[in-house]
């Protein structure tokens, strides 16, 4: 099952960005306060951001934190998965498949491409993403924090 976090899901939510940001799949752990404040975001319900729990046979298997944004490029709506997560004792099981062909089912035509980054060590989940149309860029991205 995929539905909407809720405010309810707040611990077991910040227990799994505590799992995925200490895992193979990002460069880095972040601070467990972005945790509290993404999930304070969510709960006001902007426009712009979701997330989902992944459950399997009720016991929660993972999270997706999607983002959106407007692009020229694409010709409207962009939807980001900032963050898919499946717990190692539920990967392999098609949940991540399972996950982006709800969102293709979600889709009304406003979104006009699905965009995600990924770890490059992160072989499994590359392997996943291209099986489902996902092509790599050729260009590199730039931040800057702002504090």
């Amino acid at each position: 099952m995929i539905r909407p976090v809720a405010f309810a899901d707040r611990q077991q939510y910040i227990t799994m960005c505590k799992e995925f940001y200490h895992s193979d799949a990002v460069l880095h752990p972040v601070s467990e306060d972005y945790f509290q404040r993404t999930f304070d975001a969510l709960m006001e319900h902007t426009p712009y951001a979701a997330a989902y729990i992944i459950e399997q046979d009720g016991e929660t298997a993972g999270y997706a934190l999607l983002a959106k944004s407007l692009s020229q490029e694409a010709g409207g709506i962009v939807l980001c998965i900032e963050e898919l997560y499946i717990r190692p004792q539920f990967q392999g099981h098609g949940l991540g498949t399972a996950f982006f062909r709800f969102l293709e089912g979600q889709n009304d035509g406003t979104v006009k491409r699905y965009r995600l980054e990924y770890e490059q060590d992160n072989v499994r989940g590359a392997a996943l993403y291209r099986r489902l149309g996902f092509v790599p860029l050729t260009y590199g991205q730039m931040i800057k924090e702002v504090k």
